[in-house]
């Protein structure tokens, strides 16, 4: 008796500890639909949930059950963000080349306190299922402008780490991590600043307070297809600055928000928190712990 209820809280435990079952693809003919439509003042989102179609308003939603493009035809229809693998992008204030010669030559602002020393390691040198595609080392960013030399992803080491036990835990499933950036020089949060008309500076951090990236505790990461090696598809797309990109927005596909639900999942369990506006930025517990840098990538590759 005493092994059988063993054995069942076991079993209980393990469904406990695992994620939900896998979606199927959403159907095409749904999947068109899904998306922003205005109507009179109200924004109505259109989600797909496991093959059917509900509109939301605000905290209410409701099914569209049949006549769903008689229904739609009355909405009009909004671009909310960018498409299927797009990037969000704004005209720089100044240009970035010469914010980089001059910012670089600026000093972090001062802190107080006592902070652990920085031992910064690559994820991607701990796990080769690990991959990288590091906008700001290209010109697919949001100003559009390369600010790392070359492609590389820093962490403080127990962040590493962590991440490295996330990538083990979804192995299984077959997905791997793919991070789009992590530690963040001070000064190209500077030029980010400095770079971004005054109008939409919510967009970025205050390099007068840094950034968790700053410190070597945050990272900008999503999911890829371990047999394919493509990005899976979220709610949103990277960098998006629309509800999209909220990590508890309820539009978009069953899948997308099952993929969303299992990156969090997996990093939650290791010690990251998700940003509540960002679905694909995580901060790693005790980041307060350490101070801002402004080590470059060459010389953090030189020690």
């Amino acid at each position: 008796m005493i092994g059988s209820t063993l054995c069942l809280i076991l079993l209980a435990v393990q469904a406990a500890d695992s994620p939900p079952p896998k979606p199927a693809p959403a159907p095409a003919a749904a999947r068109s639909r899904v998306g922003a439509y205005l109507s009179g003042t109200d924004t109505i989102y259109v989600y797909e949930d496991h093959g059917a179609l509900f509109a939301r308003v605000d905290s209410v939603a409701l099914p569209i059950k049949r006549g769903a493009d008689s229904v739609l035809a009355r909405w009009s229809r909004l671009q909310l963000g960018p498409a299927d693998g797009g990037q969000l992008r704004i005209t720089p204030a100044r240009p970035v080349v010469e914010l980089l010669s001059a910012d670089r030559a600026l000093t972090p602002p001062a802190e107080s306190g006592a902070f652990l020393a920085a031992d910064l390691v690559e994820p991607a040198g701990l796990d080769s299922t690990i991959h990288l595609d590091i906008r700001y080392a290209t010109t697919n960013n949001f100003l559009g402008s390369v600010f790392y030399s070359s492609p590389h992803a820093f962490l403080q080491r127990p962040a590493a780490l962590a991440l490295v036990a996330a990538a083990r835990a979804l192995r299984p499933l077959g997905y791997g991590l793919l991070i789009h950036d992590a530690y963040r020089p001070w000064y190209v949060t500077k030029v980010f600043w400095d770079a971004t008309p005054p109008a939409s500076r919510w967009l970025v951090a205050d390099p007068s307070k840094g950034s968790k990236h700053n410190r070597g505790a945050a990272v900008d990461i999503t999911l890829y297809d371990l047999k394919t090696g493509a990005p899976v598809e979220m709610p949103s797309t990277y960098d998006e600055a629309t509800p999209r990109a909220y990590a508890d927005f309820l539009g978009g596909t069953s899948l997308q928000r099952w993929h969303r639900a299992l990156l969090r999942r997996a990093l939650e369990r290791e010690g990251f928190t998700v940003n509540p506006s960002e679905w694909w930025h995580f901060d790693f517990r005790g980041w307060e712990h350490y101070p801002i840098l402004n080590i470059t990538f060459e010389q953090l590759r030189r020690q």
